[in-house]
């Protein structure tokens, strides 16, 4: 007999459920082959998964209409084109409200030199990577950020190497099967 929904447990134990969907075992290989060369031919991209063009480009798109490619770049490197600084900014703030995240959201997706924000848990509220020219330039960013919002805390670190630097996730396998327990055949 089927479970039902209720006794299958919360929401977040079935991605499905999540508006997520499940990816097999050539998903994955089709994943990790873009995510290192977005700009492989379709033909070679087929040839390196196994699979005929057609159905390689219908999983592509598929991925796309799902949200799992959520895009496709160039990755520039930073210092090449005069952005040499990188620093991680953490903030604290004493006003949690909705007004204040809204207008806190609004201001650094504003900042072209906020590459990331998270929200975090732990002593401080919110973490930014900034990526600058010099720290003339992270002086100026630093004044228009801190003109916007009340903040508590802004505490900069300022980063001396990228000792690695990626944009490709793991793709995890699929699950392990769980092991049949068999009851022992007594004779």
């Amino acid at each position: 007999m089927a479970q039902s929904d209720a006794a299958a447990g919360p929401a977040e134990n079935h991605p499905e459920r999540n508006g997520e969907r499940k990816i097999d075992t050539i998903d994955r290989r089709i994943l990790t082959v873009l995510q290192r060369d977005a700009s492989i031919t379709l033909a070679a991209l087929a040839e390196q998964v196994h699979l005929s063009q057609t159905p390689c480009w219908k999983r592509i798109q598929k991925l796309e209409a799902d949200g799992i490619i959520t895009g496709r770049v160039a990755l520039v490197a930073p210092e090449k084109i005069g952005l040499g600084l990188t620093v991680f900014v953490s903030i604290e703030t004493q006003d949690h409200s909705k007004g204040w995240l809204e207008r806190f959201a609004a201001t650094v997706a504003a900042l072209p030199e906020v590459m990331d924000v998270y929200r975090m848990a732990g002593d401080v509220d919110y973490m930014l990577r900034v990526v600058v020219a010099d720290m003339a330039a992270y002086d100026a960013f630093y004044k228009r950020l801190i003109e916007t919002v009340p903040l508590k805390n802004v505490t900069s670190r300022f980063a001396m190497e990228r000792v690695k630097s990626t944009t490709a996730y793991p793709v995890p396998g699929p699950p392990e099967p769980k092991p049949v327990r068999r009851p022992a055949v007594r004779a």
